[in-house]
This record gives structure tokens, sequence and C-alpha cells, in this order.
């Protein structure tokens, strides 16, 4: 007759001790599990992203030329010097700035009024927040080209329109405020309703209860939109300023297409950055200068983006 071994014994068979390499061993793969889930974006951050950066920044330290891209000369900083020497370049950073407040300021603006009135109960409201992406679902070149011709000297419609209550035709291509202001408005017919949809997602995670409340005491839609919305909604209003800012530094597409050149008009009057840097680099065949612009215009997106977190984490502190 067979004995069979204690229950205790049979159950414990087969097992690790808890030290043997085997036993520890699913536990290190769960540990190292979360990092094999976002290894790959980091892996493609590091190919697209970082190594880009830093390989640019290399270059500007550089002469390099576009027809012989695989010859560098050492220079140090004397990119950045005779940046800062260029007077090209301090009109490409103040035509960006002009060009940032005149399309940020009444975009945003808008945007907010637009999304507090499609926070309200309207009928087809579907339709309305749909037709607020179609602009930004837009290319850039159709839109630039269509506001090109609108903004014609001799045939455009607001030229016409300017004409029929008996004003002067304006060259909105070739003066500099006009041409500046025809970028512009590029950029805010194309930006606002991806700001409006963003505000009204932040305004349906304010509490419905607060507006009720305001109502019962009196406070009309105004009232409601300065005292509760707008602080309830300081948060994203920071956001797409930093965005928004972060998109005016960088803008290249809208001027490049407005007149069709990378001078940025007939005597640069809005040239910017990003249209700077690619004078330099695909015109004049400077890639080393081209990536000096490349860095400085990151560094300025830096600068930027921590003025505007201090500015808003001390209107919180205020607040508090």
């Amino acid at each position: 007759m067979a004995i069979s071994a204690p229950p205790a014994v049979a159950a414990g068979k087969g097992r690790r001790p808890p030290g043997h390499p085997a036993a520890t061993r699913p536990r290190r793969a769960g540990r190292l599990a979360p990092y094999g889930f976002v290894a790959p974006f980091f892996a493609l951050f590091a190919a697209f992203g970082l190594f880009p950066l830093l390989y640019t920044a290399y270059v500007s330290l550089h002469r390099v030329e576009l027809q012989t891209a695989d010859r560098m000369d050492w220079l140090g900083l004397k990119n950045y010097t005779r940046l800062f020497e260029d007077p090209f370049f301090w009109n490409a950073l103040r035509n960006t700035f002009t060009i940032g407040v005149l399309s940020t300021v009444p975009q945003l603006l808008m945007a907010l009024g637009l999304a507090h009135l499609l926070n309200y109960r309207l009928r087809g409201r579907t339709f309305f927040r749909v037709a607020m992406l179609m602009p930004y679902a837009t290319s850039v070149a159709a839109a630039t080209l269509v506001f090109a011709q609108l903004f014609g000297r001799d045939y455009g419609l607001i030229n016409w329109l300017l004409g029929t209550v008996g004003l002067s035709p304006v060259d909105w291509q070739a003066d500099t405020w006009a041409s500046q202001f025809g970028v512009s408005a590029i950029v805010t017919w194309r930006w606002t309703g991806y700001n409006a949809l963003i505000y009204l997602a932040g305004m349906q995670a304010i509490p419905g209860e607060l507006y009720e409340s305001a109502a019962v005491d009196g406070a009309s839609r105004w009232q409601q939109f300065r005292h509760i919305t707008v602080p309830g909604l300081r948060p994203t209003i920071v956001f797409t300023v930093v965005v928004s800012t972060i998109g005016a530094t960088q803008l290249f597409g809208e001027p490049l297409l407005y007149e069709g050149n990378s001078g940025g008009g007939i005597s640069h009057q809005y040239q910017t950055l990003g249209l700077y840097m690619y004078e330099q680099g695909w015109s004049f065949f400077h890639l080393g200068r081209a990536a000096a612009v490349a860095w400085v215009m990151f560094l300025l997106i830096v600068v930027l983006a921590l003025v505007n977190a201090a500015v808003a984490a001390r209107r919180n502190r205020t607040d508090r």
C-alpha cells in the first residue's frame, strides 16, 4: 500500500524558495512592465525630438553652407554675435511680436465670447460647435491664398467694401501695419474656433450650481461671466495664452504664402523669425546661421513660457 505525501508537502511541490532567481523573475518583470509601455514614446522623442534639437545646437556653432553641408568649420558663438548685429533679425523679432499681439489678443477674446454663447442652450448648437473647427481644418496654404485675394490692392474684396463707403483703398501687402494686420487676420480666422472649443470644454467643467445660485441672487449673465466663468477658466486661459504665444513665435506658413516670398514683403515689413530662419538657410544657404536662429527662437519660447507660468502662479497666490 502506497503512502501519499502530506497535503502541505504536496501543495509545496515544485515551488522555489523566496530567494531563488526563478521566483524573483516575475516580480522584476512586473516592475519593468510600465517602463516598457512608455519606452516607445521616449525612443521616438529621442530620435525625432531630442536629437534634432541637440544637433541643431551643434550646427549653430559651425559655418555650414547648404551646397557643402558635409563640411563644418568651427566658429563658436560667431553665428550668434552676427545674428544680434543684423538689423534684419531685430526687424523680424519686432514683427513677430507685433503680429503675435495683433493675432493672439483678438483671437482669445473672441474665442472666450463665442464659447460663452455656445455654453448656453442654443438651437443647433452642435452644428455651431462643428462649424467652429472648419477654419482649423482648412490648410494653411488654402486659407492664406484666399485671404491674399481678399486683401488684394486692386481687385480685393476688402478694398471694394472700403470704396463703397467712400474710403481710399489700402495696400495690404506693401504697407507695414496693413500687411501685418492681414497676416494676423489669417491666424485669427484659423485659430479662434479651436480656442473657443477649448474654452467651452473648460466652461462645462464649472459646476452648474454656481450659475443657479448667482441667478437666484439676481446676477446678470455678464456678472456670471465675470465672477464665475472667468475665474473658473483661469488655468485654461493660461494654457491657451502659452500655446498661442508659442504658435505666434513659430509663425511661418501664413507670412510666407501671403505674398509668396521669404523676405516678408518688399521692405521686410512682415518678416517673422520663422521667415528669417528660412531665408538664412534656404535663400542665402547659411545653415549655421539658420540653426542659430532656431535656437534663439527655442530659448525665446522657453522664456515666454516661464514668464506666463510665473504670472499665473503669482495671480493664484494673490487670489488665495
